[in-house]
């Protein structure tokens, strides 16, 4: 390829002068690439693709209508900046009916153009070369790329299934704890499921005032909670003092394409986020900003509706996983089924949990996302294409079910 710019003009961060040059193929390219190989070599066969991370169904029809009435108005059409107050107040107000949060509409919240916006920028809000985020392993990587592009260094907390997939705060070391600025959360986990206790969360505000951290709360799946009532780390009594809490459409409205979320909780860091965000974009569509309120205002309906069907089909995909000897069980939330990998099927052995994803995908037509980060894992997603409502979300589980069926498997 010809070079039309100066190889040595690249950050560092991205690579440097070896920009461009990078052969490593990295893991969703691995899957996307075997699914095309899985169809080339099945030309017309189905792939049951419980690998990806985003819901299967449209946003609610009385949400689509507010887009289309709001879309029309004139008044839409400009710069949004930092919000319109009537989402934030939609938010406020949607904290205190869910969680029991008392949220300030006008400075303990602001929206952001989807979560992953917001955790790419809250490490400019507090990250200084030197500075330490923690992050929990295996998860959403995006602030701790962003601490390390800004010359920060992450410290990876692994999610380990005999401690319940939580962090072990206490096995941080001190000096690690001196430098560190922000410890990321998220509950329900994104891949393992897990939910976290109050008795945790009093623990995690605990340490985050003993040590001056701010609790970065990746909140996008709490209202995907299957064992109770969705929780808050703001609900935690002086939480608000060391806690910035990320709340998303996505998952619990099927807004994701929509980009719309909000960061709440300590007034001082979200008026941070706020300024650091008036300098990065101008806001996400005022149209979408005000159908989002249809949305929250509509939450006692629509959220419990995506959560049944999540955790509905989350058993099925349990069941037929478990009859096949895989240590399954039903997740405590998100829509995500996180399972050991096995070191071999039906004679086929594997190192890692990525060569027993590519054997799936090519052997059987199931596509999966692997999970290496602490210990050998799978993560299957209740996502799966079903448009035909439940009779089709069954025939898709019973063909999942069929294709597992007769596997040999040790793990």
């Amino acid at each position: 390829m010809l070079d039309i710019f100066p190889q040595n003009a690249f950050a560092d961060r991205i690579g440097g002068s070896m920009f461009g040059k990078d052969t490593k193929i990295y893991k969703f390219e691995k899957i996307k690439r075997a699914k095309r190989a899985a169809m080339e070599a099945n030309p017309g066969a189905e792939i049951i693709d419980m690998g990806v991370g985003e819901p299967d169904d449209m946003a609610f029809p009385e949400v689509v209508e507010a887009l289309a009435a709001e879309a029309a108005k004139w008044e839409n059409r400009t710069y949004a900046d930092n919000g319109v107050q009537e989402f934030k107040d939609a938010a406020a107000a949607y904290m205190k009916e869910l969680y029991g949060v008392s949220i300030d509409p006008v400075d303990e919240v602001c929206h952001a153009i989807g979560s992953k916006s917001a955790l790419a920028l809250l490490p400019a809000c507090f990250i200084n070369p030197g500075d330490v985020t923690l992050m929990t392993v295996p998860g959403y990587p995006v602030m701790g790329t962003w601490t390390k592009y800004l010359g920060g260094e992450v410290v990876n907390l692994p999610l380990l299934e005999e401690n319940g997939f939580l962090p072990d705060l206490d096995a941080i070391p001190a000096d690690i704890k001196k430098r560190a600025k922000l410890l990321y959360l998220n509950y329900p986990n994104n891949p393992t499921g897990a939910t976290v206790s109050p008795a945790f969360m009093e623990k995690a505000v605990a340490f985050a005032k003993e040590n001056e951290i701010l609790i970065v709360s990746d909140a996008a799946y709490a209202p995907l909670d299957f064992k109770g009532s969705p929780r808050s780390f703001l609900a935690v009594p002086g939480g608000k003092d060391v806690v910035v809490e990320l709340h998303s459409m996505s998952k619990g409205f099927n807004m994701t394409g929509w980009r719309i979320s909000w960061v709440c909780g300590n007034p001082l860091a979200v008026k941070a986020f706020a300024s650091v965000k008036d300098n990065a974009d101008s806001g996400q569509f005022a149209a979408i900003q005000k159908a989002a309120i249809a949305a929250l205002k509509s939450q006692s309906t629509i959220t419990p509706a995506i959560r049944e069907k999540y955790e509905r089909r989350l058993r099925g995909m349990t069941k037929a996983l478990a009859d096949v000897g895989f240590p399954a069980r039903v997740p405590e939330g998100s829509f995500y089924l996180y399972v050991k990998a096995p070191k071999s099927a039906d004679g086929a052995e594997f190192a890692t949990a990525e060569e027993f994803s590519q054997w799936l995908i090519l052997n059987k037509l199931i596509s999966s996302v692997p999970w290496d980060d602490a210990g050998a894992y799978v993560r299957f997603s209740a996502t799966f294409v079903a448009r035909g409502g439940e009779s089709e979300e069954k025939r898709v589980l019973d063909e999942f079910a069929k294709r597992l069926k007769g596997v040999t498997l040790e793990f």
